[in-house]
């Protein structure tokens, strides 16, 4: 097993769980919807018929011609009973006749019957109604209910897939980012680190010996540029984790001030290398983009050094701007060594080695291309071997 497949197993388990989370919640919304919509209709036949039956009883109806479902006993001070022909067997309610006390319930054969009950004057009145009709509705609208809780079910169960989908991704992402990480760690830090820890023990044995300022100020200047490589080396790596934000937030950059920030922190070294380093802006257009200053500083440093580092004394490297047709053009053009036009395409892949198998490229350049695509330009190289490489960068303009 891979160290992916744990990561796999947990996104899979995250999002199963997630996915089984999401369908209960919705399928208990769709059951109280349901247990609140059946609640609701039984009570409202309920109510209207316990109102019809009381109507029915404070008004004078024809004991032949009652409301539909419903049947009236009239019982007068002589002792007669009239009746609705066809009321249902166990009718009238004698007990309630002889003592009326409103309205009650009689349920005969599996149907249950509200009784309404009262006096008027010397005669006593009871009209009984069926829920027959109620129940019915209600078992229609249960069964309707049990349908589309199935339906819900298999739809609830969808949208949590796709709910879970969704939600974990970022996790998925994120996991990525960092094996990512950590391999790129591993990768670009063994080199620095190794090459450090030989030069401090050269010049800790230079030391023992009894090696002058003078001796050692060779070692001490390697040292140096170790630790800068070094931290360059941490820039990219903290760059790379930040990548997949580059596109969603931005502000607007000028272009222009950036590489003139570049060229002035990067001058020092271009004098100790003896490679004249310069800027020259759009005299007319302003070079104006939307996206992270960090990202872009750190791209355009990127090219800077690796022209300066493949750049003889004496040489020449120059950070050139212009604006037409909507975009912002960069170009990083120096006259060193130049690489093989084999490797044009390569140069970009994280850690690729030249054509020869004697160059490694490492992340810079790599970070460059996805800093440069997220910010929706494109990044091209070209290069002829001894007179040096062009490195052409086109961005969205906001001018």
């Amino acid at each position: 097993m891979n160290r992916a497949d744990p990561d796999r197993l947990l996104l899979r388990r995250a999002r199963r769980t997630l996915a089984l989370q999401n369908a209960a919640a919705i399928t208990l919304v769709l059951l109280i919807v349901g247990a609140v919509a059946l609640i609701v209709v039984s009570h409202s036949g309920r109510r209207a018929l316990e109102r019809s039956l009381q109507r029915t009883a404070a008004t004078e109806e024809d004991v032949t011609d009652p409301p539909i479902g419903s049947w009236i006993f009239r019982l007068d001070a002589a002792g007669r009973l009239q009746a609705t022909p066809g009321a249902p067997a166990g009718f009238p309610d004698v007990a309630a006749l002889r003592d009326p006390g409103g309205l009650s319930t009689k349920e005969i054969d599996g149907t249950t019957y509200l009784v309404e009950t009262r006096r008027k004057g010397t005669m006593t009145v009871q009209v009984v109604g069926s829920l027959a009709a109620s129940e019915a509705e209600r078992r229609r609208l249960l069964v309707a209910l049990g349908a589309a809780e199935v339906l819900g079910l298999g739809v609830s169960a969808a949208a949590g897939i796709l709910l879970a989908r969704r939600a974990i991704a970022p996790l998925g992402d994120a996991l990525a980012r960092q094996r990512r990480f950590v391999a790129d760690a591993g990768h670009e830090l063994r080199t620095p680190l190794a090459q450090l820890h030989t030069r401090v023990q050269l010049l800790d044995r230079d030391m023992r010996a009894g090696a002058t300022a003078e001796d050692i100020g060779a070692d001490v200047e390697h040292l140096l540029a170790g630790t800068r490589q070094l931290g360059d080396v941490v820039d990219d790596l903290l760059l790379s984790t930040q990548l997949p934000a580059v596109d969603s937030v931005g502000e607007e950059v000028d272009l222009a001030v950036l590489a003139a920030g570049v060229v002035t922190s990067m001058n020092d070294r271009a004098s100790q290398l003896g490679v004249e380093l310069v800027l020259e802006p759009d005299p007319d257009q302003p070079s104006l983009v939307r996206g992270r200053p960090t990202a872009l500083r750190r791209v355009v440093t990127a090219l800077v050094d690796n022209a300066l580092s493949h750049t003889a004394a004496g040489g020449h490297v120059a950070i050139e701007l212009r604006t037409d047709d909507g975009r912002v053009t960069m170009v990083v053009r120096d006259d060193g060594s130049g690489f093989d036009p084999a490797d044009t395409q390569r140069i970009f892949d994280r850690f690729a080695r030249g054509h020869d198998d004697r160059h490694r490229f490492g992340l810079g350049l790599a970070l460059a291309r996805e800093v440069v695509t997220g910010h929706g330009g494109t990044i091209e190289a070209a290069s002829t071997p001894g007179q040096g490489a062009v490195f052409t960068i086109r961005l969205p303009s906001l001018g």
